[in-house]
């Protein structure tokens, strides 16, 4: 993995990422310099939390092939992906992307385990699955044997049944809506409350889109695929187009085998 930008200070010449000239070559990067390169700011603004969403997109601006995110990801990406849900307090995705990904509970990750205690977070982040109608399989792994208890965030016309059937399962109901779907920005100021202020979103493209339109996204870390699918797959956020485009900055671009890991920070 190379950085791209911005561009660091050059190391000593014995330093073995080093190639002739200077030049910085490829290496796989430690989980702790990617968890530096990812470090989450001071959460700012009214509802003191950093909202960050990683996603990935191919060159033709495909967010999934055959419904799925893995066939256009790479190892690399999964050391991102991993790195940046161990540095998160909660990972938030939409019911159709837990069904279609087969989401598991957050797993443990040693090598940052003092990082999290130090920061006062639990051994792993608590997975949020946002969902209007809570038809949800609560058998499954994700709620009967996470390390911490998963959260369903819904609205408060949700099927009573089937909030029973989610809290039976182990699962805490989170009302941040007050019709059946859920509010953006109060569904933020709710996890807030519970104590997770450094949140990061899976999408899918739907929640994403609703992120975006609400203005409560912070961050977006995109890796760019280099693979071309055409076909009609979805973009990285779906959903009503905002009034005026959001400017991002770029924060930091790194690369490995031709994929672009990209950081862009709300400007």
């Amino acid at each position: 993995m190379r950085r791209l930008f911005p561009v660091p200070p050059a190391p000593p010449a014995t330093d073995p990422a080093v190639g002739p000239g200077g030049a910085e070559t490829d290496r796989e990067w430690s989980l702790a310099e990617l968890a530096a390169a990812y470090a989450y700011p001071e959460p700012d603004g009214p509802r003191g939390t950093w909202l960050r969403a990683n996603m990935v997109s191919t060159l033709d601006g495909a967010a999934q092939h055959d419904g799925r995110s893995q066939p256009i990801s790479s190892a690399a990406d999964m050391r991102v992906f991993g790195t940046l849900r161990a540095l998160a307090d909660v990972v938030i995705a939409g019911a159709e992307t837990v069904r279609q990904e087969g989401y598991r509970p957050a797993r443990a990750r040693a090598e940052l385990a003092e990082a999290r205690r130090s920061a006062g977070q639990g051994p792993v982040p608590a997975i949020a699955v946002v969902s209007a109608s809570l038809e949800l399989d609560f058998s499954r792994p994700l709620f009967t044997s996470p390390l911490v208890p998963t959260l369903v965030l819904t609205g408060a016309a949700a099927a009573p049944d089937r909030i029973a059937a989610a809290e039976r399962a182990g699962a805490r109901v989170v009302i941040a809506g007050d019709g059946v779907g859920v509010d953006p920005a109060r569904a933020l100021g709710a996890l807030a409350e519970l104590g997770h202020t450094r949140l990061l979103t899976e999408g899918g493209p739907r929640l994403l889109g609703q992120f975006v339109t609400a203005g409560v996204l912070d961050e977006l870390c995109l890796t760019v695929s280099p693979m071309l699918t055409a076909g009609d797959a979805q973009r990285i956020a779906g959903g009503p187009a905002v009034e005026v485009p959001r400017r991002f900055v770029l924060a930091s671009l790194l690369e490995e085998e031709g994929f672009l890991f990209s950081r862009y920070r709300r400007d």
